[in-house]
């Protein structure tokens, strides 16, 4: 059976500099696991019994970044499935985007994590080793840039 997580591609909007783009006033929640090989992520977690995925996307958010649901603008239009392989077995994670309401709320991590960065998406590649999670913040980023 495959293992099944859920979690938020989580952004937020600097205020831009005047002669800048919008689209590069742009920048990614990562946070660090504290286990493994210390690789980065957008908050995610497995599904509990009973919950949908949307519910998990939200209640990992919380329990690893400490952000509430209200700290957060679900967007419209962007869901996102990947699969790979862990430990020989597959596994499915489906993520949302979301924005940060105020740029400036406070991130408190898990124990689960042990550091977190925003990052614009040139960096938050570079911090993503995996080139399905590379792929899926350039698609984040073309699909909030075709809605400016």
């Amino acid at each position: 059976m495959a293992v099944r997580a859920c979690g938020l591609i989580i952004y937020r909007r600097l205020q831009p500099a005047p002669s800048s783009k919008v689209t590069d006033s742009i920048e990614y929640l990562l946070l660090q696991t504290s286990y493994g090989t210390h690789h980065w992520t957008p908050p995610k977690g497995h599904v509990d019994p009973g919950e949908d995925d949307l519910q998990t996307a939200f209640r990992e958010t919380q329990e690893e970044a400490g952000l509430q649901a209200t700290h957060l603008t679900l967007i419209e239009g962007y869901k996102k499935e990947l699969h790979y392989p862990v430990h020989g077995r597959p596994k499915t994670v489906v993520y949302w985007l979301a924005e940060m309401k105020d740029c400036n709320t406070e991130i408190k991590l898990s124990e689960e994590h042990q550091a977190f960065q925003w990052l614009k998406l040139e960096d938050a590649c570079k911090f993503a080793e995996y080139e399905d999670m590379q792929a899926m913040l350039k698609e984040v980023h073309q699909f909030l840039c075709s809605r400016e």
